[in-house]
């Protein structure tokens, strides 16, 4: 299991009823997790949320509001800030649990610049780009792409925030296949490939994007995308029903055989016990 627990300004205080109860720096949310079908282990704590997303049964949902909130406020990981905010879809801008591969990606840039190398990364569906700014922190160039203008501006204030140099991004609104596709014509290739692709989703002109169809046809592209010395390729999921290994033996197969791959479950802390899951993720390096 890949665990997160390197976070002072996030904390999972609780879960159970189909809810998690987080803690965003000073702020108490309340979310739905469909995952948490067990009952709660501290009802009185559940008192003290600020918000509440609270579904709708003919679908989506709203946020309740048992006080006054500022329209967005900082979590800091390290020397990574982030912009967090509640959104109209239940989201915050920020998965904590992927901070668990931003240290593992992290190691492996260091791998290369203690070799006198600067990677190139690439980061796909990067939303607001909490991978962007780890890799980067750590040394690497990346190019952060993601259909949605929104969530790469977003992105960019988080770069500002954080006080990495512009120098070392590069973001671009665009489909993600796409742009694999035209980096291969034009011989562009990366030390490290990332991507957190949703379940469903349309790009910017319309295109659709069904995981079980097009995640493998991706990695493939992504795997002749990899430099001659990579360091990583990195799959991660949150679709219900998508084993582990069913991402590890994607990235297994599309990068030939060679390397090694690593998957398993992504998992945070839960102060009240236990840990609550968030999906999975393969990890592929190469022999050295």
């Amino acid at each position: 299991m890949f665990l997160c627990d390197q976070w002072r300004d996030y904390e999972v205080l609780d879960t159970g009823d189909g809810e998690k109860l987080e803690r965003w720096k000073d702020v108490i949310l309340r979310r739905p997790d469909p995952q948490v079908i067990w009952p709660k282990a501290e009802p009185k704590l559940w008192e003290r949320a600020d918000a509440w997303y609270n579904r709708s049964e003919t679908g989506g949902g709203k946020w309740q509001f048992f006080r006054s909130l500022p329209e967005r406020w900082v979590v800091t990981l390290g020397e990574l800030k982030f912009y967090v905010r509640p959104t109209g879809f239940k989201h915050t801008g920020l998965f904590p649990e992927q901070a668990a591969n931003w240290v593992f990606m992290q190691e492996q840039i260091g791998r290369l610049t203690a070799q006198g190398r600067q990677p190139k990364v690439l980061n796909l569906f990067a939303y607001t780009g909490g991978a962007t700014l780890a890799c980067a922190a750590a040394g690497a160039q990346v190019t952060h792409v993601d259909a949605a203008k929104g969530m790469v501006q977003w992105a960019k204030e988080n770069r500002d925030l954080t006080g990495v140099p512009e120098n070392r991004t590069r973001f671009i609104v665009e489909d993600a296949k796409a742009f694999v596709q035209r980096e291969l014509r034009r011989g562009n290739r990366y030390d490290g490939i990332l991507m957190d692709p949703p379940s469903y989703g349309r790009g910017p002109n319309g295109e659709v994007w069904k995981l079980e169809d097009e995640l493998y046809g991706l990695v493939e592209l992504c795997a002749q995308a990899l430099s001659d010395q990579p360091a990583f390729l990195l799959l991660n999921g949150y679709t219900t029903g998508f084993a582990a290994s069913v991402l590890g033996n994607i990235a297994q197969r599309c990068t030939g055989g060679r390397g090694h791959v690593v998957a398993d479950e992504l998992a945070l802390c839960v102060t009240s016990g236990g840990v609550l899951p968030c999906g999975a993720s393969a990890r592929w390096t190469p022999d050295v």
